[in-house]
């Protein structure tokens, strides 16, 4: 009884979030330039401290070089960068993925050192499909998933609206009512393959991913066992490094340096997770034509025969309509309820026939 006495008299409310320092070992480091020894109370006090004479990170910078595309470091830098403030003005998850044995995971081990106790690891998985989850992640400024799962989410409600919260978030602990909690973390994701989803293909859940990809692992590459702690010793350096990013991503309103290969990747992980932009890119299926129509369930056919063409699973017919529907203007055609009789279907898409392979394959209706 005397101890959850003393426990109330000494609560307080959280600090308010400051969003123009970062709180190091040694002081108080402003965006601005400045640095003050001073310390104040804080939520997130990283375990580095600001030395403007430290030394370049000769190794950190030799190991990210061998691990990522020249193009894409910079990326990489900002993002460190990123997580040092409690923003999510970016609204970017990072996702660095390879074929494997390339080192990603030692990224993983430097964000440690920088961040210590307001890092936490985890599972991206997790934090969308378990509703308690999100509590752990509250006043942290990062979450690294070293190892991240290859199965399509079931659902990315949870994880779109953390990387863009700008607001208190519902969470909730075991045993106790769920309140409204300060999420302002960011992703840090590692594996071998791209996030995608089952059922979300937005382009709302691809624009929040910065989708980097590695260096092949290079031939006779023998890997240094000490190398973690060769850039433990560094991260002084590395993070001026990240400071260094910081100030340009800020500069740049918080956008990122997006190689033509870091675009090119995303442009990928979307035709992965949604075949119905592959099947608008083909020729010989179908032609945008002014005056012409033709019925969703034919439009809908001729897809499906693509994808047998191609080897591809073909998606619902319901999610098929509904991103024509949702992108007609893009597209150049117009969804109209009685556009063909009393059809549904779409104006200005002309779809072309097949000439059968052989006897076997049957002819589509054509209207």
């Amino acid at each position: 009884m005397l101890l959850q006495v003393i426990k109330l008299s000494c609560l307080s409310d959280p600090p308010e979030i400051q969003t123009d320092r970062i709180h190091v070992a040694n002081g108080t480091y402003f965006t601005d330039g400045r640095f003050l020894p001073d310390k104040e109370y804080c939520m997130n006090r990283l375990p580095v401290a600001y030395d403007p004479d430290a030394p370049k990170p000769v190794r950190w910078l030799q190991f990210v070089n061998e691990l990522l595309y020249e193009d894409d470091v910079p990326a990489l830098q900002e993002y460190l960068g990123y997580c040092l403030l409690p923003v999510t003005k970016a609204q970017k998850m990072l996702l660095m993925v390879g074929k494997g044995g390339e080192g990603k995971s030692r990224v993983g081990l430097v964000f440690r050192e920088i961040f210590g106790d307001s890092m936490n690891t985890g599972s991206l998985q997790k934090v969308e499909t378990n509703r308690f989850a999100r509590a752990d992640l509250e006043y942290k400024l990062v979450l690294v998933d070293d190892d991240m799962r290859m199965e399509a989410l079931p659902s990315t409600n949870n994880i779109k609206s953390i990387v863009t919260l700008e607001d208190r978030m519902d969470i909730e602990r075991k045993g106790s009512q769920s309140v409204q909690g300060t999420l302002y973390v960011r992703f840090a994701c590692f594996g071998n393959g791209s996030l995608q989803a089952l059922y979300d293909k937005s382009d709302g859940f691809y624009r929040r991913q910065l989708l980097l990809t590695t260096r092949d692992k290079a031939d006779g590459r023998e890997d240094d066992p000490f190398l973690i702690d060769k850039m433990k010793q560094e991260k002084e350096g590395i993070f001026l490094w990240g400071l260094e990013g910081l100030h340009r991503l800020m500069a740049n309103r918080f956008r990122f340096t997006i190689s033509e290969r870091a675009a090119a990747n995303l442009e990928e992980a979307r035709e992965k997770g949604n075949n119905i932009l592959v099947f608008l890119k083909s020729e010989g299926y179908f032609a945008i034509t002014p005056g012409a129509r033709c019925r969703s369930r034919d439009f809908y056919n001729v897809y499906e025969r693509w994808c047998q063409d191609n080897l591809e699973k073909p998606l619902a017919a319901k999610t098929f309509l509904h991103y024509l529907k949702e992108h007609q203007q893009a597209l150049g055609v117009v969804y109209d309820e009685k556009c063909v009789g009393t059809s549904r279907g779409f104006h200005n898409v002309c779809l072309t026939p097949f000439v059968p392979v052989n006897d076997d394959d049957p002819d589509l209706p054509w209207h």
